[in-house]
């Protein structure tokens, strides 16, 4: 998940710490996604150690960004990234995690409603909701049943992914299988994961069930922006292949690979990508492009003109006076906004 990192001390390092970092990394970039990248930047660290580019680097926080620049000026890959903590890391298994890891992190994630920011009816029987990472179902996954519940009776539903920095595939599959009638036997794949050493191919498919109603038969748009990352982004590019929403804002960040977390001491992690989706219909996927959206207009735009689109479609079919009036009435509303939106951002 590509998150900004919060301010924090800036811890001091000095010539065994730094070292400690270094060695890891030259230990474990071959395991990178892509082996011959991942040689390279273990041999370009090397030559860099041995010339004592890092001699005078007394600060973890540069530190962290300098090796990160370097490694992503080769691999081109801004999944993969050195991060400091000045707060001691707690251990963690590589594998499943623990009882005490996943209390520790519901506690945290509860303090920003695991992700879910915004879940709202807006005029017209549209639906909102803004959500700001893909957290694990284990934990969040009660949340994002509720919020679908509540929206599970709106006309259209917005999704603004605008501030969304991913999470993991766990999240993306269960809210995106709210979108498909499925059974056991017609489950919608949605895409692969190939993941090395073994070059192990994974499937993700909608779920066969989902708590609560399924959002079926109705538009779903997705908002985007050049924050949308990560998992937000293969929620986006799998709902875009399967033809089930409609993508409005910005080309995304384009950060399709993923992989692990490696706790190199008390106080540096490095991510190593070790895994990439190839989408079963376009047998690509969105890596150092992004995900193109259908419409596309400035981020500050997407949400009125979503909605409006959204509006504009709904009106012709609907059939109850009460909504046709607030219809009408919203749809004027929203245009007038959007076009002194427009006029602001063009001052």
């Amino acid at each position: 998940m590509n998150q900004e990192q919060p301010q924090q001390i800036d811890l001091s390092v000095d010539a065994a710490t730094r070292l400690k970092v270094i060695e890891y990394l030259l230990k474990h970039l071959p395991e990178y996604l892509f082996p011959e990248v991942g040689n390279q930047m273990e041999k370009a660290l090397r030559q860099r150690l041995q010339s004592g580019e890092y001699d005078r680097i007394t600060k973890a926080s540069v530190l962290a960004e300098t090796l990160t620049a370097q490694l992503q000026d080769i691999s081109h890959d801004k999944h993969l990234e050195v991060f400091y903590s000045a707060e001691a890391l707690p251990l963690w298994n590589a594998g499943q995690p623990t009882a005490e890891s996943l209390e520790r992190d519901r506690q945290f994630y509860s303090l920003i409603n695991f992700g879910f920011q915004k879940v709202e009816r807006l005029a017209g029987n549209i639906g909102y909701l803004e959500l700001h990472g893909f957290i694990d179902p284990e934990i969040a996954g009660s949340t994002a049943v509720a919020a679908m519940n509540f929206l599970a009776n709106t006309s259209a539903l917005i999704i603004d992914l605008r501030h969304n920095g991913g999470g993991g595939p766990g999240m993306t599959t269960l809210i995106a299988s709210y979108f498909f009638e499925t059974s056991e036997v017609t489950l919608v794949h949605l895409t692969n994961m190939l993941e090395r050493p073994a070059d192990t191919i994974y499937q993700w498919r909608t779920l066969p069930y989902v708590p609560g109603k399924r959002y079926t038969g109705k538009d779903v748009y997705i908002l985007t922006s050049k924050e949308t990352f990560s998992a937000a982004e293969d929620f986006t590019y799998n709902l875009k292949a399967l033809r089930r929403a409609t993508i409005i804002g910005e080309t995304t960040g384009g950060g399709a690979h993923w992989g692990h977390r490696h706790r190199i001491n008390d106080h540096f992690v490095v991510f190593i990508p070790t895994g990439r989706p190839i989408n079963p219909i376009t047998q690509t996927n969105w890596e150092g492009v992004g995900v193109t959206p259908d419409i596309e207009v400035s981020a500050e735009l997407a949400l009125k003109t979503a909605h409006l689109i959204a509006m504009n479609k709904l009106l012709p079919t609907s059939t109850q006076p009460e909504l046709i009036q607030e219809l009408h009435e919203a749809i004027e509303r929203v245009q007038i906004e959007l076009e002194q939106l427009k006029q602001k951002l063009n001052h």
